[in-house]
């Protein structure tokens, strides 16, 4: 597995990072089972770093992949071991309050207290802010940041979802460097591309990690708006490149966001190991730029402008 360093770090970082959001699918001992065989086709195949959110299974993703290093502790400094949290569904507990988000320094100092014991760790080497909080203190969170890094439960710090504005807030106030900004990137999703999102990591090395990197593809994307030309024209072009380069359709669409200048890490997700496996072969295909505009042209309809 290709690494790559993370942020102006010397942290080396498997290129596709482990997302571990369903791998303890309906929490049945049977998807439990599949999970750990999934985490562990991981591992094998050079994987190094995986990512949780306190929120994935209602926690029950972050038990579990405590329960493999409880099996196995000496996988612990051999990975990096990312969460977020600032997410706060609707729950019994206070049916008032519906879902929101909360960077309030109580409630992320617990979210972490919480990821570390169910993940069966001391600490976590990346914590990210989950979704921007729209009522948050930028300098009550560069305060909880300081604190957990000086209790040494959190190394280093990121976001999710944040668009540079709110990139640019967080950097003004906080002592520390936001190493990773996780966004949707996919062919059905190109913000980032149109926003400064990838300028901005360009330029204060951030790393963009990318969720759902598949999706449009392999399934469809959040807030699907693609209509049945533009799934037609895109699932060509896609047969045409990867005829071409001798792949599955949905490695050429990992190798167009590997093309990328930023550095763009996709999350795998899958708990299939023979597709965890199958993922690496984009990072050995030479895509060139021509190909990577012909989807774009595709995806869009028309050539760019």
């Amino acid at each position: 597995m290709k690494k790559v360093s993370i942020g102006n770090t010397n942290i080396e970082s498997s290129r596709f990072i482990y997302g571990c959001m369903r791998i303890a699918g309906d929490n049945s001992a049977e998807d439990r089972s599949k999970g750990k065989r999934a985490i562990m086709a991981a591992l094998e195949s050079g994987y190094n770093h995986f990512d949780h959110a306190d929120i994935y299974g209602g926690g029950t993703c972050e038990s579990l992949f405590g329960e493999v290093l409880a099996e196995s502790p000496q996988l612990r400094e051999k990975i990096i071991l990312t969460s977020k949290a600032g997410i706060r569904p609707r729950n019994s507990d206070d049916a008032y309050a519906p879902t929101r988000y909360d960077f309030s320094q109580q409630y992320l100092l617990a979210s972490v207290e919480a990821s570390l014991k169910r993940l069966n760790t001391d600490y976590l080497d990346m914590f990210l802010l989950h979704r921007p909080d729209y009522l948050f203190d930028v300098h009550d969170v560069a305060e909880t940041f300081a604190l957990l890094k000086a209790s040494g439960k959190v190394k280093h710090f990121g976001v999710s979802n944040f668009k540079p504005s709110q990139v640019e807030l967080l950097k003004s106030s906080v002592s520390m460097p936001l190493l990773v900004n996780q966004v949707e990137i996919n062919i059905h999703n190109i913000d980032t591309l149109l926003d400064g999102t990838l300028d901005q990591c360009q330029q204060y090395g951030i790393t963009p990690i990318a969720w759902c990197p598949l999706g449009g593809v392999v399934y469809s994307a959040w807030g699907n708006t693609f209509a049945v030309e533009d799934e037609q024209r895109i699932e060509s072009e896609l047969a045409k490149q990867s005829e071409k380069y001798g792949c599955a359709p949905w490695q050429v669409i990992l190798a167009w966001l590997l093309k990328h200048p930023a550095g763009i890490c996709p999350i795998i997700g899958s708990t299939t190991p023979e597709r965890i496996v199958a993922a690496k072969l984009a990072l050995t295909l030479d895509y060139s730029r021509e190909d990577w505009y012909r989807l774009l042209e595709a995806r869009n309809g028309q050539q760019v402008p």
